[in-house]
C-alpha cells in the first residue's frame, strides 16, 4: 500500500509531504485547489504518460518520491527481480523531471526505465474515475475482471498451457512438412548421389594414397634398370672382391704380428653393411614389381574420386562425410511420411487438450457470469439504480491463450430499454456507480493494490452519496482506498482526511495539502455542505454525518 508521497516543485506545489494510512483516505477541497495535481504527480512517479510540462515555474527540476509497503508475496517483487532491482519491504520510487523535459527514475536508489515503473504501477495501484479507459470502459479488461471474480486462475493456466502445447505441436508439424517437401524436391538427386557414393565408397586420405602409388608405378620403369645394375654390382663384384680380400688377410694374420687386425675388422664391418645394402636394394626392386593392370585400376579409381569431388564441389577427403550427410537426408525422406503423420496425430491430441481446457474455462465463466450479474444487481439497489440491469455477455471469439470467449459488460438503465456497452448507455454518475458495485462484488480482489477513485461520486448526493461512501469504506477494509471527492457524505466516512487548498501570494500560486484533525474535519465537511458561508445548521449537519 502507499505509505508516503513527497512532491517538490511540480506544477503549483513547491514542497509537499503526505503520509497515507490503511483504510479509506479522502481528499477534499474546492474546485481548482489542486486535487488532480496530486494524481498527476503520483502518475508521474509511476511512469504514466500525462502532462508534458510538470516542473513548477521558476524551478530547475521537479521531483516526486513515493513509498510503498510490500508484503512478502507482493506481485511487485517479481517485477523487481526480473529487472535486477533490489526487493525490500519498503519500495521507494523516485523520479525527476528537469525543466527541459528530461526524466530520470530510481527504484530503491537504483536507476531504472519508465517501462519498469509502469510494470510496477500495474501491481501497486488502480486508478478509477468517470473516464476510466483502463477499467470498465475498456472491453478488453472485462474478461480479466470476470476471471478474477470466478477465481479462474487454475483453469486459465490450464488453457494457457494447452495453448502453448498446441502451438509447439503445430510448429513442429509445420517444420517437418517443410523439411519433407524440401527433401522430396531433390529426391531423384539424393537417390542417385547416395547410390553413386555408396558404390565408390571413398575413404578419407585415399586420394592421396592412390596418387602416391600411381606416381611410384609410373616412375618404376625409369629407375628399375639403374637399381638392378647396382644390385648386380653389389651382390657379385663388390661382395666377391671383399670376400677374397678378407680371406687373404686372415691367412696372413698369423705372420703379420697383428698388423692386419684392424683391416680385417673394418672389412668384417663392411661386409655386414654391404649385406644390409643388398637387402635394401632387393626390397626396392620387389616394390617396383607391379602389374600393368594394377596401374590402370589405381588411375581409374583416383580419377573417379576426383571427378566425384568436383561434381559435388567438395574436397576428395570430404566425400565420406558427404555420403553420410546425403544418406541421412535420404533416410529422413524415407521415414518422413511416418514422422509427419505422427506429428499430425500429436497436433490433434494437443488441439483436443486445448478444446477440453477451453470448454472447462468457458463453463466456469458462464457460471460466474450469472453470479456476478446477480451480485452487481444487488449492489445497484442501495446505489439508487434498482431498475438498472447489469449483464455479462459471453460470445465466442478466436481461440487464444486465454480461451475462446469474448466478454463484455452491458447495462440497461431502465426496464424495457435495450442493453448496450457501458460507455454508450450509462451517464457519468451511473458509470461510477456501476464501477463501484462491480468492485465491491470482486471479493477476490488483491488487497495489496491501492485503489484510487477520482470523483467517482460526481452527480450523486444524499442517500445515494452515502451508499457510495459506505461501499468505498467496505472496499478499503483490509486494504487501502484513496478518494478524491466533493461529496460530504463520502468524506464523512473516511478514516483519514486531507484538505487540498490553493494559496496566492502576490504573483505566486501554490497548492497545499493538510491532514485534518476532528475539529478541522468538521469545518471542512460543513463547508462542503454549505459553500462559502458556513452556518450553524451546516456544522450540525457535518457533526451528524461524522458521528451518525
Amino acid at each position: 500500500m502507499l505509505r508516503a508521497l513527497e512532491i517538490r516543485d511540480m506544477l503549483i506545489i513547491d514542497r509537499l509531504e503526505l503520509a497515507f494510512q490503511p483504510g479509506l483516505n479522502v481528499l477534499t477541497g474546492e474546485t481548482g485547489a489542486g486535487k488532480s495535481i496530486l494524481l498527476d504527480a503520483l502518475g508521474f512517479v509511476l511512469g504514466w504518460r500525462g502532462r508534458a510540462e510538470l516542473v513548477r515555474a521558476g524551478a530547475e527540476q521537479g521531483e516526486v518520491v513515493a513509498e510503498f509497503e510490500l508484503g512478502a508475496d507482493h506481485a511487485a517483487r517479481a517485477v523487481l527481480e526480473e529487472a535486477g532491482l533490489p526487493s525490500e519491504d519498503m519500495l521507494i520510487l523516485r523520479r525527476v523531471n528537469t525543466k527541459d523535459g528530461r526524466k530520470t527514475a530510481w527504484v530503491n536508489d537504483r536507476r531504472c526505465s519508465g517501462e519498469v515503473l509502469r510494470q510496477l504501477s500495474d501491481t501497486l495501484l488502480e486508478l478509477h474515475g468517470q473516464h476510466d479507459d483502463r477499467g470498465l470502459l475498456n472491453p478488453r479488461g472485462h474478461r480479466q475482471l470476470l476471471d478474477q471474480y470466478a477465481g479462474a486462475g487454475d483453469a486459465l493456466e490450464a488453457v494457457r498451457k494447452a495453448w502453448r502445447a498446441r502451438g509447439q505441436a503445430a510448429k513442429a508439424l509445420e517444420q517437418a512438412e517443410a523439411e519433407l517437401a524440401e527433401v522430396r524436391a531433390e529426391e531423384d538427386f539424393l537417390r542417385h548421389a547416395v547410390d553413386e557414393l555408396s558404390k565408390l565408397a571413398p575413404e578419407a586420405g585415399e586420394e592421396e594414397a592412390l596418387d602416391t602409388a600411381r606416381r611410384r608405378m609410373q616412375s618404376a620403369e625409369k629407375i628399375r634398370e639403374d637399381i638392378s645394375r647396382a644390385h648386380q654390382a653389389l651382390s657379385e663384384g663388390a661382395e666377391g672382391a671383399m670376400s677374397d680380400a678378407l680371406r687373404w688377410l686372415e691367412g696372413a694374420s698369423d705372420r703379420a704380428e697383428g698388423g692386419v687386425d684392424a683391416p680385417i675388422s673394418a672389412l668384417e664391418r663392411a661386409m655386414v653393411e654391404l649385406g644390409e645394402a643388398v637387402s635394401g636394394v632387393e626390397a626396392c626392386l620387389d616394390g617396383l614389381n607391379f602389374d600393368a593392370h594394377e596401374l590402370e585400376a589405381t588411375e581409374e579409381r583416383l580419377f573417379a574420386i576426383r571427378a566425384l569431388a568436383r561434381k559435388h564441389q567438395v574436397g576428395p577427403d570430404q566425400l565420406p562425410e558427404l555420403a553420410e550427410t546425403l544418406g541421412d537426408r535420404l533416410a529422413r525422406l524415407d521415414r518422413g511420411a511416418d514422422d509427419v503423420e505422427a506429428l499430425r496425430a500429436a497436433l490433434r491430441h494437443a488441439e483436443a487438450g486445448y478444446d477440453t481446457a477451453a470448454v472447462a474455462l468457458s463453463d466456469l465463466r458462464k457460471g460466474a457470469a450469472s453470479g456476478l450479474d446477480a451480485a452487481v444487481t444487488g449492489e445497484l439497489q442501495p446505489l439508487k439504480m434498482e431498475r438498472a440491469v447489469f449483464h455479462t455477455e459471453i460470445t465466442e471469439a478466436e481461440p487464444g491463450p486465454e480461451g475462446r470467449d469474448a466478454v463484455a459488460f452491458t447495462v440497461a438503465t431502465n426496464p424495457g430499454a435495450p442493453a448496450g456497452p457501458l460507455n454508450k448507455i450509462a451517464s457519468g454518475g451511473e458509470l461510477s456507480r456501476f464501477l463501484l458495485a462491480l468492485k465491491v462484488c470482486l471479493t477476490g480482489e488483491d488487497a495489496s493494490r491501492t485503489m484510487i477513485f477520482d470523483e467517482i461520486d460526481r452527480g450523486v448526493g444524499g442517500a445515494t452519496a452515502d451508499a457510495v461512501g459506505r461501499r468505498l469504506k467496505a472496499l478499503a477494509a483490509g486494504g487501502q482506498v484513496l478518494v478524491v471527492t466533493h461529496s460530504p457524505q463520502v468524506a464523512a466516512l473516511g478514516a483519514h482526511h486531507w484538505q487540498v487548498a490553493k494559496r496566492v501570494d502576490g504573483e505566486v500560486t501554490t497548492s497545499t495539502v493538510t491532514p485534518l484533525d476532528p475539529e478541522a474535519r468538521e469545518d471542512e465537511i460543513a463547508r462542503m455542505l454549505a459553500g462559502d458561508t458556513v452556518t450553524s445548521e451546516a456544522r450540525a449537519a457535518a457533526r451528524a454525518l461524522l458521528h451518525g
